[in-house]
């Protein structure tokens, strides 16, 4: 057994059971991958695959199993290749980032651009996911650290670091009869409106649902994208009203479309920085977390995600507190 055939035996779990898009993700021939599955299953001593013809059709009850502690495997020697290149002082890798599309367009670019200035060798690969997958694709290894939001308690299981807190905004063309509120508009106004939002809304759980459930009232959804340009694309093209975070706005948006605020409407979101409890973080991945979250001090961080410690964390700043202080944080620059 090799690191190898458990890297592919990863890839082909993760690829949906699609040998060729697994081969091109290890950068492997799909001959040559199926050959070291078949090599591991003869190991083993029983398949990891159930087989519909030469197609893998499901990963069977014995597959599932070496599959996990395959992951733990694999978490652990990036853990010691993390140890040997911090204690390398090597400033150079990748940090790869799970996150939705408002986060990327609109809160990361400065964390990011900071990053580069200091470990200028550092790449970053966003892998952009629906709030739903972000926890999967941190859990099965697939990116270093995700950043994710909830309209309540963190995400269970993982180290969850506060970054900040933001509230959604209602979005409507000037010439929309909402737009002549000197107020916040009321739930029972937007119920009666077609709504233009984020995918997550169609979901049972989704806190916007339960604003207007809890309210005896039921939201007509009319459309929803994960890209928050979209939904103001087709709010301005008369499609319904836009329920968006704050951060997606711009100040550009002011021209054409009226910012109402929703603060009492909906419940306040807290973004996260979570982090897998057994990681083992690069120097520039801790440089990057304390970029995006100012009020977190970086040797505490250190100290709770590599022993456990408890940290009482200071209140997250809203999205308008953070960026006065990420506008006031100086740039530390790498000799």
């Amino acid at each position: 057994m090799t690191l190898t055939q458990l890297r592919y035996l990863i890839a082909i779990a993760d690829s949906g059971l699609n040998i060729t898009l697994a081969a091109e993700r290890v950068h492997a021939t799909q001959p040559g991958l199926s050959k070291q599955l078949k090599q591991l299953e003869e190991e083993l001593g029983f398949q990891l695959f159930n087989r519909r013809g030469k197609s893998l059709d499901a990963i069977t009850h014995a597959g599932t199993h070496v599959l996990e502690r395959a992951r733990a495997i694999l978490a652990e020697v990036g853990n010691i290749q993390s140890v040997a290149a911090n204690l390398r002082n090597e400033a150079r890798g990748t940090l790869r980032i799970a996150t939705t599309h408002t986060q990327a367009r609109f809160a990361l670019p400065g964390a990011i651009a900071a990053l580069s200035r200091s470990y200028p060798e550092v790449s970053v690969h966003l892998q952009p996911a629906a709030d739903a997958e972000l926890l999967g694709l941190l859990e099965s290894g697939g990116v270093d650290l995700a950043v994710v939001s909830t309209a309540g308690a963190p995400p269970a299981g993982v180290i969850a670091l506060p970054a900040y807190r933001w509230q959604r905004r209602v979005v409507v063309p000037k010439e929309h009869p909402l737009a002549a509120l000197d107020r916040a508009p009321t739930l029972d106004e937007l119920a009666a409106q077609p709504l233009v939002s984020y995918d997550s809304s169609l979901k049972p759980e989704s806190s916007l649902r339960r604003a207007f459930e809890s309210a005896g009232l039921q939201p007509q959804i009319a459309m929803t994208a994960s890209d928050a340009d979209l939904i103001k694309t087709y709010v301005r093209a008369g499609l319904g009203v836009g329920v968006l975070a704050e951060m997606a706005l711009l100040p550009a948006d002011s021209a054409d479309l009226r910012i109402l605020a929703a603060d009492q409407l909906f419940a306040p979101c807290t973004t996260w920085i979570v982090l897998r409890k057994d990681s083992v973080l690069r120097e520039f991945a801790l440089a990057f977390i304390t970029g995006f979250a100012p009020q977190l001090e970086r040797k505490a961080v250190a100290r709770h995600v590599s022993t456990g410690e408890a940290v009482e964390w200071p209140t997250a700043p809203t999205w308008r507190e953070r960026a006065v202080k990420v506008a006031m944080k100086p740039v530390a620059v790498r000799a």
